[in-house]
């Protein structure tokens, strides 16, 4: 049981670490210029807030379609469910698997079965994750062509079949029953018969994960549908380096968006991305001829884009956690008045 512990510790030293290299780079950009850079945007922070409602929509439609005809529930309780995840994705430290974990449940709570609930979030994250491959790569690709790199081909020849070798590892391992051997390998460590019941349920979330990857055809069309997203996520970027008076191709804006993407993926355990997405922009954007205090400053745009959208959906959630506590200790409540009562009648019968 020390697993935990060290889980805990490794993310505070990857805190830790990524606000040292923000606050470093920060420092090194010279942090009234780059602040001023932000505030000179103005009104367009409010347009990128709003336009990444697009692309939160393709994401929501395109995990709308793994839940089966007979079983999906209404395309904006979905949207509202994204929303909420990947608040707490952007804003809480605790990876990026903590929003999914919360897309999850927020759906069971709304009439979803948990083995279904599950299943279309494992293969949700599958993916995205191969897409996200697949769109770093295009990136990188990009980046050679407009740079003349020719040094980066090595690593990326080096790194591709290592990439797909672990999305096609992780694909495998859903399709060869999982969670099923996740939970015997729960059952064993713990004593307490409650845990159980995971082989079981385990069981029933492989089975679904196959009936889900059986439909090729949504499967397919999952991945262009968040394709399509990441290539409109780009215009975040592109509209981010209007607003800060670059002028720059749209090419260039999809490269930073796809490399920086990349990077926050492949660094995903360190929280919120804290310096690993600023030091993105500034490596890809120095090859690109962007200024250093303009492309810090682009990182911290897509920052209040996230806080702008993101601590709405915190406060949503928690008020969400909150009634439904409440409602527990008052259902808890009145049963222990109905047994109490209960018991006082027997009590008062005649002998």
């Amino acid at each position: 049981m020390k697993t935990l512990p060290t889980i805990r510790l490794t993310a505070y030293l990857l805190g830790l670490a990524g606000a040292a290299l923000f606050t470093a780079l920060l420092i090194q950009q010279g942090a009234q210029d780059v602040i001023r850079a932000v505030a000179a945007a103005g009104w367009w922070l409010a347009v990128i807030a709003v336009f990444h409602l697009l692309p939160l929509f393709l994401d929501t439609f395109e995990w709308a379609i793994l839940f089966p005809p007979g079983d999906r529930i209404r395309l904006r309780t979905i949207y509202w469910v994204r929303w909420l995840g990947e608040s707490f994705s952007n804003l809480v430290p605790a990876a990026q698997v903590g929003g999914d974990i919360l897309r999850a449940r927020l759906v069971i709570l709304h009439g979803s079965s948990i083995s279904l609930a599950t299943a279309t979030v494992l293969v949700d994250i599958t993916v995205s994750v191969f897409t996200q491959t697949v769109f770093t790569l295009l990136g990188i690709s990009l980046l050679i062509l407009a740079t003349g790199k020719g040094n980066l081909l090595a690593p990326v020849l080096a790194g591709t079949p290592l990439a797909f070798g672990a999305i096609a590892g992780f694909y495998c391992l859903q399709r060869l029953g999982l969670m099923r051997l996740f939970g015997v390998i729960i059952c064993r460590c713990a004593k307490d018969p409650k845990w159980r019941s995971l082989t079981v349920k385990g069981g029933e979330i492989d089975q679904t994960l196959r009936k889900i990857y059986a439909r090729r055809g949504a499967v397919a069309t999952c991945c262009l549908i968040t394709m399509l997203s990441f290539v409109i996520g780009s215009v975040e970027v592109w509209i981010g380096l209007s607003a800060l008076g670059i002028p720059a191709s749209f090419d260039k804006a999809l490269i930073l968006e796809s490399v920086c993407q990349g990077l926050q993926t492949a660094l995903c355990l360190v929280p919120s991305a804290l310096g690993v997405r600023e030091g993105g922009y500034l490596v890809v954007g120095g090859l690109l001829g962007i200024p250093g205090q303009a492309a810090l400053a682009l990182a911290l745009i897509r920052r209040v884009r996230e806080m702008t959208l993101g601590v709405p959906g915190l406060i949503c959630w928690q008020l969400i956690e909150a009634r439904r506590f409440w409602q527990s200790r008052s259902a808890d409540r009145m049963e222990h008045s109905e047994n109490e009562g209960a018991a006082f009648q027997v009590d008062s019968l005649p002998d």
